[in-house]
């Protein structure tokens, strides 16, 4: 390559470099000519606040997600496999689990994929001591996603299990799991206080089979997931996102972009009376300067002459809202 270095412009990708030691110093050398070079990992020793020190802030940073509804059905297309909107909702967007020929390898390689991030790699990282503690929490954050939490919820649930943890514990570890992107926590905000709630957030999964592959049997958690993939889509749009509180009333999302505010609520289906009660009287006495939304897995249009809905289908396909 040397012969190279300093004429016609080269692309240099370098994968999981972090496990050779003195990478750092090459990626700095390789800048020096006229080159771009291109660091991928997934490893947890490779997180992108760690670059500022490595490449002393010479590098541009992007995080790359598991794939949203739409691209998981373009590459399934582009394989040959049939993927449906029930698929997502239970195993989620990782591309090389749509590569899987069955369920069970689907299971298995989902199982590893698992065992690698959060049990191997952040418990090495961090030399967690107390690893049955550790997963006991993460399996608990994991299946419980898209529910209002506090680190001291977390703990006064785990003290009925008869397990002691202190809130700076819990603190601590799911902040392990924020930084390895394995669940991301969207604050609430209060209008009567203008401002988000620091105590309390609601936790998601950062890609829903982490939930699903802690399931028993097949009981998936459709309705929480569910809400989990419309917030990774306003996050994939752009959007700046927290829960709302509404006078008590939880309404899921804020999002917010180019100044414009949107409140959208989340169900699975609003065909039962109940149900759609519940979920369009979440946005009573919030006046038309907003535009408020209701996103459900169902076929029909229930949008009224206030709120509008959108199909699950329609609504993974937007651009905007």
């Amino acid at each position: 390559m040397n012969e190279h270095l300093g004429q016609d412009k080269l692309y240099i990708f370098l994968d999981e470099i972090q496990n050779i030691k003195g990478w750092n110093e090459a990626a700095r050398t390789l800048q020096l000519y006229n080159t771009s070079v291109f660091i991928t990992g997934s490893n947890s020793k490779l997180l992108s606040k760690e670059f500022t020190k490595e490449l002393s802030g010479r590098y541009i940073s992007f995080r790359i997600r598991p794939f949203v509804y739409r691209e998981a059905k373009e590459y399934a297309e582009q394989i040959g496999r049939n993927f449906k909107i029930s698929d997502y909702l239970i195993w989620g967007g990782f591309p090389a689990a749509l590569e899987q020929p069955d369920e069970e390898s689907l299971k298995r390689y989902l199982n590893d994929l698992n065992s690698t991030i959060i049990y191997n790699d952040l418990e090495n990282r961090h030399n967690i001591r107390k690893k049955s503690l550790f997963e006991r929490i993460v399996d608990y954050v994991l299946v419980s996603n898209a529910r209002i939490f506090s680190a001291k919820s977390i703990a006064d649930y785990l003290e009925v299990q008869n397990i002691s943890v202190s809130v700076p514990t819990v603190i601590k570890y799911l902040d392990y799991l924020k930084e390895a992107y394995v669940i991301e926590n969207i604050p609430l905000y209060s209008p009567k206080a203008k401002a988000k709630l620091n105590y309390y957030y609601k936790l998601y999964v950062e890609d829903v089979s982490m939930n699903s592959i802690r399931v028993s049997g097949t009981r998936y958690d459709l309705t929480h997931n569910l809400e989990n993939v419309v917030l990774n889509e306003l996050i994939y749009l752009g959007y700046e996102v927290s829960v709302y509180n509404n006078k008590g009333r939880e309404i899921d999302f804020l999002a917010v972009k180019g100044g414009k505010l949107y409140l959208v609520q989340v169900a699975y289906s609003v065909v039962e009376d109940k149900a759609y009660d519940r979920e369009l009287s979440a946005f009573s006495g919030i006046d038309n300067s907003v535009k408020k939304i209701i996103i459900t897995n169902d076929d029909i249009d229930y949008s009224t002459s206030t709120v509008y809905h959108y199909k699950l289908t329609d609504f993974l396909m937007m651009d905007e809202l």
